[in-house]
Formats: structure tokens, sequence, C-alpha cells
């Protein structure tokens, strides 16, 4: 993937490589964004006041154990430069042990640590993905996450996938025990796959056609039973009111602030919309929003191979 020119306004891109290993990756990683990392770990309560505490006992011991065999032989080079993230920053080594267990905030375990709004479409006048990565105020900085060990390896494997079948194959075969909704991207195909998993190879598939798709933090297809995730609710709600026929809409809807309660993009104070992310299968292009997408103010452009990508 190739940046643009085009547009390079505020968002900073750390570029490296090549590099010799995956710990080496993540050692470089770790080493540019350790005040970053020491910051969220020392203000994380959970990391602070749960998990080291009970990493120190005799109890934790065969979990972490089976975590971390079970990870490292799955995904041994993702594993690897997570250690690297932890050796990179100067964390001890108890807390590298721990680190790829931290949750994501320190909300994490309550209601609504974490709410992402997608809206997808493939017809004849266009093929979009569009995306708002939202999350609690403390990711802002730097996260290493408890869903790292699930779904980002598997994200990242999928960006090896060759094909369709090829991911789907991927994540049929990851084992995860969490749940989690990918949106398969196949530039060459023209086409687009939202895949909702969870634990015990659960798994669904449904096409994006010409009807557009709209996915908050529950499951839509996967028939499972779930809680009734209320900020979800309203996302739906609202996100089935407005109109969605053109690439303005899609950032008009991922922008709309009309349910204050709930609005599609976040403004706080527990959760906020980080950036907004339009993927277009035909322009091949990957553009990168901050601020409210309303305005579509690109801050950068990414062109992007004729590969298969995930979202």
């Amino acid at each position: 993937m190739e940046t643009s020119s085009m547009e390079e306004r505020n968002l900073p891109v750390f570029e490296l490589g090549p590099c010799e290993s995956g710990y080496h990756l993540g050692f470089l990683v770790g080493q540019r964004f350790t005040k970053q990392i020491r910051s969220r770990l020392a203000t994380d309560l959970i990391f602070q006041n749960q998990l080291l505490p009970f990493a120190k006992t005799q109890q934790s011991q065969p979990l972490l154990r089976s975590l971390s065999d079970t990870n490292r032989e799955r995904f041994p080079s993702y594993w690897d430069e997570l250690l690297g993230t932890a050796e990179g920053s100067g964390s001890p080594f108890l807390m590298k042990e721990i680190l790829p267990f931290v949750p994501k905030t320190t909300v994490s375990l309550e209601a609504d640590a974490e709410d992402c709004s997608d809206v997808l479409v493939v017809c004849d006048s266009m093929a979009v993905a569009a995306h708002n990565e939202d999350a609690n105020e403390s990711s802002q900085a730097v996260h290493l996450g408890l869903t790292i060990m699930e779904w980002n390896f598997i994200s990242r494997d999928l960006l090896e996938a060759t094909n369709m079948d090829d991911a789907l194959t991927r994540i049929r075969s990851s084992g995860a025990s969490v749940g989690h909704s990918y949106n398969l991207i196949d530039i060459r195909a023209r086409r687009i796959l939202n895949v909702e998993t969870a634990s015990r190879n659960r798994i669904s598939v449904r096409e994006v056609q010409e009807t557009p798709f709209f996915h908050a933090n529950m499951y839509l297809h996967l028939q499972i039973q779930q809680v009734q995730d209320e900020n979800s609710l309203s996302r739906q709600k609202r996100a089935a009111l407005l109109p969605k026929q053109t690439k303005t809409d899609f950032l008009s809807l991922l922008g709309d602030t009309d349910d204050k309660t709930y609005p599609i993009y976040m403004k706080g104070p527990t959760l906020y919309t980080l950036c907004t992310a339009l993927i277009d299968l035909d322009e091949k292009t990957l553009s990168i929003i901050e601020g409210n997408p309303k305005e579509r103010q690109v801050t950068r452009i990414f062109l992007m191979s004729s590969r298969i990508n995930a979202d």
C-alpha cells in the first residue's frame, strides 16, 4: 500500500523496515511509543489493581502459560512482535508476560468499552466500505489489548490471504475464543463479505450487495444469544433512517450526532470516534478522516493494491 501525497495534514505515519524478525519490528515500535505505552500501563486501573496482582499468584501461572503457548504456537511471528514491543518500551519482565492480556480500556469489562460502526455497499455505481474507529479516551494514546490476542492477530493474518476462500479458511481455522465482525474486501473481484464469528468456531458469512449494510456491535446474521446493547440498537435504528445512496451519504451517516445519548459519531465523555476510514474498491483508495466525516476533511490517502484486504 502506497501513500498518496494529495493529503497529509495531521496524521503521522511510522514507517520502518525491512526488519530481521517480528521481534525486531515490535522492538522498534516499542521504542517509538515508549512514552505512550508506559503511560498507558501506569494509568490502567485494571492492569494495576487486578491483572498485575493476579499474575503474581501461583493460581495464574497455568492460565498464563496456556494462553501464551496457544498464541505463540498459532501466531509465532505476531507473538514475538508483541514481546518485542514490550521489550522495546522497557516494560518489566512480568509486564511482558501479561501485557498481551491487558484489556483495551479501563472500562473494557463494562458495557460500551468500544463501539465501532460500519456501512458497506457493492452496487453498479460504487463499491465502498466505511468505518468509524471508536474507543475509550485512554485508547487515543496507545493500546495493546486483550483482543490483540484474538481478532487482531487474525486480522493481521488475513492480510496474507490470497483470495476470499483463503481468508475464510484462515478465520475458520483460527480457534478464536472471542466474537468479532470482519469485513473482507477483494478489490479485483469487487466483493465485500461481512463475517460474524463467535467462540467454538461459530461463523456466518453475508455477501454485501446493492442494499447498504450497516453494522454496529451486535450480531446481525449469526444466530446467537446476545446482550441487547442499547448503544448498538440505537445506532442501528438511526442508520436505518438516513440516506445511503452515495459516498457523501455514507460519511454523513458516520458523522451523525442526532442521538445525544448514543450518537453514531462519538465525542465523549467516555467514547470517542478516533478516525473514519473510507475504502473505495473502484478507486483502489483508503482514505483516513480525522474529525467528523461529514466535513470530508481527508487527512491521508493510501493507494491500495489489487489484492484481498481485511477490516
